[in-house]
């Protein structure tokens, strides 16, 4: 018998991708090319390579641990959210939280502004780079070629353990609150107050004596926060300084101290000359409130001391 023909079947032609969905594609593929052109080092993605090569970047030092993090970028753009993990916890013996932290330092400790400096920050090690990773890049880089972050010199950082290092990075940001709240709470009121005097003066303005008392009282809460600066941070400060250095049975760092305090000297001195002001409050040029406590300032009782507690410097 015979084998009866099958009937033609007419093809449909292809249906016209929405453009939405075109345009969503190209993106996603200029994205995947931009990722690889950055992290790829020309090759194209293959799996296996890259799961390999992270595993071994990862048993390296902390440069290597950063070009684990590449590879890692390279895994995450890839492949599906769920494959992506199965990877990082299976076969790379991840935690998920562990492999975000080393792409989020491939990303910043590789940016343009710190990929020249990575080589000598990576010589602190890996966990001393992720307590670094919140700092700004520009405070990251002047560390890499000299400088300092919150204080601290590259060798200092060297020698801390990762605990000391997050402990000085965390003091040092709660200083820098802390002053900036000092800062507000300072300006806050001088703004206060000029829009008091403001609002006074639209209506009926002081009399000259009250607004020269009211001036007075601030300017004198702004001298004692300078005076309470240097008796009491500068002073804790010089004394944790001399007794590093009488640990460390080094000379002790007086020209050090009296150059800062030369400094400050040199301030005051720059304030009575532009102001025509006399050395000695006690000058017969000087006025007689000069002499006098202002009304309703509390001074701090720690900051009477007498003349024989306070040390001279001879400035040049």
């Amino acid at each position: 018998m015979a084998r009866q023909k099958s009937p033609s079947v007419e093809l449909l032609p292809d249906a016209p991708l929405n453009a939405t969905l075109n345009a969503s594609q190209n993106m996603l593929a200029e994205h995947l090319t931009q990722i690889m052109h950055k992290f790829g080092d020309g090759l194209p993605y293959e799996r296996h390579r890259v799961v390999h090569e992270t595993r071994f970047y990862m048993s390296q030092s902390a440069e290597a641990m950063l070009e684990a993090g590449k590879r890692l970028v390279l895994l995450k753009e890839n492949e599906p959210h769920g494959e992506f993990i199965e990877i990082v916890e299976g076969q790379l013996s991840l935690s998920k939280r562990t492999a975000q932290v080393m792409m989020q330092a491939s990303l910043k400790y590789l940016s343009p502004k710190l990929e020249s400096k990575a080589q000598a920050l990576a010589l602190l090690g890996k966990t001393k780079l992720f307590e670094l990773m919140t700092e700004a890049d520009e405070e990251l880089t002047a560390l890499a070629e000299g400088g300092t972050v919150a204080g601290l010199t590259l060798d200092d950082i060297d020698r801390m353990t990762s605990r000391e290092l997050r402990s000085a990075l965390r003091d040092a940001r709660e200083d820098a609150d802390a002053q900036r709240r000092v800062l507000a709470d300072k300006n806050g009121k001088i703004d206060t107050l000029a829009t008091q005097l403001e609002k006074k003066s639209r209506i009926a303005p002081p009399p000259p004596d009250v607004q020269d008392e009211q001036l007075r009282k601030e300017i004198t809460s702004i001298a004692f926060e300078a005076e309470a600066m240097v008796r009491g941070r500068l002073y804790e400060a010089f004394t944790v300084l001399n007794q590093h250095h009488a640990a460390l049975v080094q000379t002790q760092p007086h020209a050090f101290m009296s150059g800062l305090l030369c400094q400050i000297d040199n301030a005051t001195a720059y304030l009575r000359e532009e102001f025509g002001l006399s050395a000695d409050p006690r000058s017969d040029n000087a006025p007689q409130w000069l002499t006098e406590p202002v009304p309703d300032i509390e001074r701090p009782a720690w900051m009477n001391t007498s003349d024989s507690e306070s040390a001279t410097v001879d400035c040049p």
